[in-house]
């Protein structure tokens, strides 16, 4: 009988200075997401690898090489990138680019209104495409924007994923899943109908707080190199 793979804790969703409307700096990020218990860190930056592929030279055990990209419409999660996916390009054309990385592909916060928002209809046409949903996001100012992807998941029998959306620190940790370890897109793909949920919501004053928070850090000092 084969060795179960042990469980770890991941952290799918999380942001670095190197989004702009984040100040987690990559060397106090790590070492966040270690001491609240996270395995596995995906560090989505927006439309970029670079903050990504610098921390996994950092911490390779730790951090999944991850981004966020924004198509014409709305967003899509990428883990286990090797290669920069551009930002604006028709969904289908780049869920085409990260299948060709055999990258595993979410869609984080489907129903949220306050945020890039999909077309009516087509989210139908684009969830046979992906590996999962994003059901719960915990920057989410309403609990329905969560209630209704998971609904959009279960109907279409997807995968869930979940995402702290951590632009600072004490965000990291919110929302994870707990799981079989996992090393590639195809180990979490198998993983991931295993996972258990853990699961906070930011508050709206906190939430209002950790955006005037980056907007003052970005204001006082320079972005890392």
């Amino acid at each position: 009988m084969a060795n179960k793979k042990k469980m770890v804790r991941a952290e799918f969703h999380c942001h670095s200075i190197y989004s702009p409307d984040s100040i987690n700096r990559l060397e106090q990020l790590l070492q966040t997401a270690r001491e609240v218990g996270i395995d596995r860190l995906c560090i989505t930056d927006h439309d970029t690898l670079a903050g990504s592929l610098k921390a996994h030279e950092m911490d390779p055990e730790l951090v999944v090489v991850s981004e966020e990209v924004l198509t014409e419409d709305g967003e899509l999660i990428a883990y286990f990138l090797q290669e920069e996916i551009p930002a604006g390009l028709p969904v289908v054309k780049t869920i085409e680019l990260i299948r060709a990385q055999d990258a595993f592909i979410t869609i984080p916060h489907p129903c949220d209104e306050y945020r890039a928002y999909w077309k009516p209809g087509q989210l139908d046409e684009i969830l046979p495409l992906v590996d999962a949903v994003e059901v719960f996001n915990a920057r989410c100012f309403k609990p329905d924007f969560n209630e209704r992807a998971l609904e959009l998941a279960e109907k279409w029998n997807k995968p869930f994923t979940v995402g702290s959306d951590a632009h600072t620190y004490p965000e990291v940790g919110l929302a994870t899943l707990q799981l079989p370890d996992f090393r590639s897109a195809q180990e979490l793909r198998e993983s991931i109908r295993q996972a258990g949920m853990h699961t906070e919501r930011l508050a709206p004053l906190e939430h209002i707080k950790a955006a005037g928070l980056v907007k003052l850090s970005k204001f006082f000092s320079r972005k890392e190199k």
